[in-house]
């Protein structure tokens, strides 16, 4: 631990610097006018595996954007580690609630604040830089490969053709992924369980034209009213939701690991404090830490029609349209649930409209047994690197191709995140600790001490 915390110390502004230059990059799969800005961004990451001590890295052209590929074989008889993260981010929208502009990131109170900061380039470039650690202090245990991609911000579509071709090329023992967070700086978790998500976007169509809100109101259809009544009745007053089948597959918690999940600290007052919220909401009968993890939701990402520019417009809009995200829980499949919202919703329309359902991307939920081995691995190298032991937890969020590497490579993955709930991923002010970025460098190489000892 000594020799790792000293060589982090040395090098610890040199790479700040070369994240700074990493989170410049705009690259935003889902707008394509940023499509060689993620290749550039690729193209960086090959650079540094390879000057990390990889003896190969390539950038691998897919229909979409590229996946950085690299290795570090040191004998065939011993564990091989395969590293997975992400270089593209979220748009950064909207821009005007940003404190300093996205693409050009800024250290202040400890954190560097930029689009990707944390989700995923920071928590990615730990694990390359921890790799040089070993590389350069001669304590590489294990066999190492790393598969970095520019889709995750948009389903990693491409990735799922990637890993069902190269099979051998990535056949290895185990995964490990920082793209997750833990509970706070002095109390370190490790994320056990992902939910799985099934995104749509809906279009209710009205008159073929926009009308006059005078002439033609109260006798035609209004797409917007109609479109809010529809998703208002996907809810009841319990914020239940009440998509017939909705709830058929989803896991029953037993009340002792609901238990278990209360000791996790949480202080609900400073929670909506931080949020300026007058309380807390969601499903009746769960906490708020069961509501963002353990229970399936239904949620508005997007709504949108008529005339929102300044001043007034009395119009009545052709058309509405809405983005939704319905996260899932294990049992539950993305698809099921797309089919299911798609029949619901479209019951919903009066026959005044015609209604639209386009399924996006989604993804199933993953779970991470707490006696597999790289897990204890994971939390022995935790309890070193932060004097105490992690609690194992769910997480709310989505990483939709953790299920595919179960089902197409036969492999567990290790959720071992560094970031915090508070670090405004996919919002306007994104940030990552400083603390965070370097006790990742720390405790990586950790985890490939433990893991190799332990998989003898």
């Amino acid at each position: 631990m000594e020799n790792i915390q000293q060589y982090v110390e040395a090098n610890k502004d040199r790479f700040l610097e070369e994240l700074i230059e990493l989170l410049k990059i705009p690259s935003i799969s889902a707008d394509s006018t940023k499509n060689e800005e993620v290749k550039k961004a690729g193209n960086y990451i090959k650079e540094q595996l390879l000057k990390s001590g990889a003896d190969t890295a390539e950038l691998i052209e897919t229909k979409g954007h590229p996946i950085v590929y690299g290795e570090k074989m040191i004998d065939g008889n011993l564990p091989t580690i395969l590293v997975y993260g992400h270089y593209d981010v979220q748009p950064p929208d909207p821009l005007d609630l940003w404190d300093s502009p996205p693409f050009e990131p800024v250290i202040k109170d400890g954190k560097i604040f930029a689009r990707g900061a944390c989700d995923d380039k920071g928590q990615m470039y730990m694990h390359i830089k921890a790799f040089e650690l070993m590389m350069k202090n001669n304590s590489l245990p294990c066999n190492v490969k790393f598969m970095i991609e520019g889709e995750e911000e948009v389903g990693s579509d491409n990735l799922g053709d990637f890993v069902k071709e190269n099979k051998e090329k990535l056949k290895s023992d185990v995964i490990i992924i920082s793209d997750t967070s833990m509970i706070a700086n002095d109390t370190p978790s490790i994320t056990t369980g992902l939910r799985g998500l099934s995104y749509v976007e809906v279009e209710v169509i009205g008159p073929n034209r926009d009308l006059h809100s005078g002439t033609f109101g109260g006798a035609v259809p209004n797409p917007i009213q109609i479109l809010c009544e529809m998703i208002s009745k996907c809810k009841d007053d319990d914020n239940h939701i009440t998509i017939p089948g909705f709830y058929d597959d989803v896991e029953v918690i037993s009340d002792e690991e609901r238990a278990e999940m209360a000791k996790a600290p949480f202080d609900e007052e400073a929670y909506k404090k931080d949020l300026q919220i007058g309380d807390v909401h969601g499903e009746k009968g769960y906490s708020s830490n069961e509501r963002t993890s353990i229970r399936p939701t239904f949620e508005l990402n997007g709504i949108w029609g008529g005339y929102i520019g300044e001043g007034a417009k009395t119009v009545l809009p052709s058309k509405a349209n809405a983005k939704i995200s319905m996260r899932l829980v294990p049992h539950q499949s993305s698809e099921k649930i797309t089919e299911l919202f798609t029949k619901h919703f479209m019951s919903l329309a009066p026959p005044s409209v015609k209604v639209k359902v386009t399924p996006h991307h989604g993804g199933e939920p993953a779970v991470t047994p707490t006696d597999f081995t790289a897990y204890q691995a994971a939390k022995k190298a935790m309890a070193e690197s932060f004097g105490k032991e992690p609690i194992p937890v769910r997480a709310g969020g989505s990483i939709p191709i953790v299920a595919l590497f179960e089902e197409v490579l036969g492999l567990k993955s290790v959720l071992m995140g560094f970031g915090l709930d508070s670090d405004d991923i996919h919002s306007p002010n994104e940030h990552y600790g400083i603390f965070n970025f370097l006790k990742g460098i720390e405790t990586i190489p950790l985890f490939y001490k433990y893991y190799t000892e332990m998989s003898k």
